[in-house]
């Protein structure tokens, strides 16, 4: 829409076809108010309205919702957001009641979408309304929902739940099942990227808990608490909003909820079974009982108990020979080391693992990767070798290379990796977020995976080797360039080989996706007999404070799923 301001023409000009400034008594329709375009036309205009408090949110978020009998035209919103305005306070009202209410029209938020809202000045009660306004059904996500901006809907169709930010107590749902991290699937920059980019911002929705307080002692949208991602949800019911750049709706009754069932561990064939998992920052302080809070991970010594106590149980139900671990303390290898007090703590039930030592690091990053293996099934042969130099120096951590046998099996080398993750600290130039989905980092990332790709296949551990496994955390997704780099090397991804269908181990902003991976040489990959990943925690809510030392058993014991792999060795 045009300006409402008047043009100033030159008097040599006619003035014609202004808009004039409505007067203060003159009712308009809310949907004149909202406008079809993503801003109102009538922003800092004082403005007259009627309508029917549909949702009371002035504990949460410090305003209402009103909504009137709609304008006819179904591209305009019939509801608006109101707060009070300088100098103002909100009257007390009630839901189900009709308001006659004067004010100023603003915007608020940045970018392209903003909320359309009323600065009260004057409001004047006219009794309960003879009908609430209806909702509005919907069996798919709208084309728009704006159109809709704060309107009641009722959402008469599943919703897959795919986590909760308890922090802000809202979940991100999705109609027409999960949401995939668009990378995992697509190549970054491609139509089909952008094509399944859009879809996931389609079928998004966020569900609030009507309320920007921190930390809420319960959710009355989930009245039995956070659900595992992958739940299903009918019911839902609230009004459109759009705040904090995101649509989402305030939900004013609870849902009912089909939860996720919590998987058993999983079982592969082979011989020799070598997990895969990333610690989260397990870092034990001094190693004395001391040293709280630790640089990352664990502030008190009771939550890095709780902490160890979760990885071993998620870590021993796998039952493998051989684990390769990211995100471990880097303090050396002694008595006092993370690394063999993990190993203390994993043993304690009756188990015979060992460390490997590689001396010092690898590397002088906070943290470092490690192997570890039971001795009773499989033997070290020769000395650990690590990949140092490059952007393994301030950026990805060092891998860590040794060759294994079974028995008398023939020699196998297992490389464990930690790529540089996507965040955009002092990222720059080839590393900068070129926005085609990779995030920052994903040059560093891709020279890491050419380079340990040259340096297995120079035989770094001296035993003559070719059956070799690169595992580890790589920070990025199937279809980025490090992977694709990989593969193309001629290293055989392990779950598309073992025909897994749909794998993931991560959960970011929704969306599922595999940061770690495993990729098998030529001569290891016939050998391979199975892989699967445990979703104990890329689909688990973050339990936080006391509730987080107090969940028992392995759930959350990371962000990271664990990763089995079986081989015939």
């Amino acid at each position: 829409m045009p300006s409402i301001r008047p043009l100033l023409l030159s008097s040599a000009l006619a003035l014609c076809c202004t808009l004039p400034a409505y007067a203060k008594d003159t009712l308009l329709p809310i949907g004149q108010v909202q406008g079809s375009q993503a801003r109102s036309a009538l922003v800092g205009q004082t403005v007259t309205v009627t309508g029917t408090v549909t949702a009371d949110l002035r504990t949460g978020l410090q305003g209402f919702f009103v909504q009137d009998a709609g304008d006819g035209d179904a591209s305009t919103s019939d509801a608006l957001w109101v707060v009070a305005g300088a100098g103002a306070t909100l009257p007390d009202i009630h839901t189900g009641q009709r308001w006659q209410l004067t004010g100023t029209v603003a915007e608020t938020g940045d970018g392209p979408h903003t909320l359309t809202t009323l600065q009260l000045a004057d409001a004047k009660a006219l009794g309960a309304a003879s009908a609430t306004p209806a909702p509005i059904v919907l069996t798919a996500p709208p084309a728009d929902w704006a159109a809709l901006e704060g309107m009641r809907v009722r959402i008469d169709a599943p919703l897959t739940l795919n986590g909760t930010d308890t922090r802000f107590g809202q979940t991100i749902a999705s109609f027409g099942g999960p949401l995939w991290t668009p990378s995992e699937r697509e190549v970054p920059g491609t139509p089909g990227y952008a094509a399944l980019a859009a879809d996931n911002a389609h079928r998004h929705l966020l569900l609030d808990d009507g309320s920007d307080a921190r930390d809420p002692a319960a959710l009355p949208y989930l009245p039995g608490g956070a659900v595992r991602s992958g739940s299903s949800a009918t019911g839902a019911s609230g009004v459109v909003d759009f705040r904090h750049g995101a649509w989402r709706l305030q939900a004013l009754t609870p849902l009912q909820v089909q939860a996720a069932a919590r998987p058993a561990a999983p079982d592969v064939p082979g011989s020799v079974r070598i997990a895969v998992f990333n610690l989260e920052n397990l870092f034990n302080g001094d190693g004395a009982g001391g040293g709280f809070p630790t640089k990352r991970g664990a502030k008190t010594e009771a939550e890095y108990r709780a902490q160890v106590a979760r990885l071993v149980a998620t870590l021993t139900p796998l039952r493998a020979d051989i684990a390769a671990l990211m995100e471990l303390e880097n303090d050396g290898y002694g008595p006092q080391s993370s690394l063999a007090q993990f190993v203390e703590a994993l043993n304690a039930g009756g188990s015979d693992w060992r460390y490997i030592d590689a001396g010092s690091g690898p590397g002088d990053n906070p943290i470092r990767v490690g192997l570890i293996y039971r001795a009773s099934r499989v033997t070290p042969v020769g000395k650990p070798v690590t990949l140092e130099g490059g952007p393994f120096v301030e950026h990805s951590r060092v891998p860590l290379a040794q060759a294994f046998r079974r028995g008398d099996g023939a020699l196998f080398v297992v490389a464990a990796n930690h790529f540089k993750s996507k965040g955009c600290n002092e990222a720059s130039g080839a590393d900068a977020d070129a926005h085609d989905g990779a995030g920052c980092w994903n040059a560093t990332r891709t020279e890491s995976a050419r380079r340990v790709d040259a340096w297995l296949k120079s035989d770094p551990t001296g035993t003559g080797a070719t059956r070799a496994l690169i595992v580890g955390d790589l920070n990025a997704y199937a279809q980025e360039q490090p992977l694709r780099t990989l593969r193309q090397a001629g290293w055989a991804d392990a779950f598309a080989a073992a025909h897994v269908a749909a794998p993931y181990s991560y959960v970011y902003d929704g969306q599922r996706g595999r940061l770690d991976h495993a990729l098998l040489s030529p001569a290891l990959a016939p050998l391979l007999r199975g892989a699967a990943e445990w979703h104990v925690n890329a689909d688990e809510p973050e339990p936080r404070g006391d509730a987080r030392d107090a969940t028992p058993g392995p759930w959350r014991s990371s962000d990271h799923d664990p990763m089995l792999l079986g081989f015939d060795l």
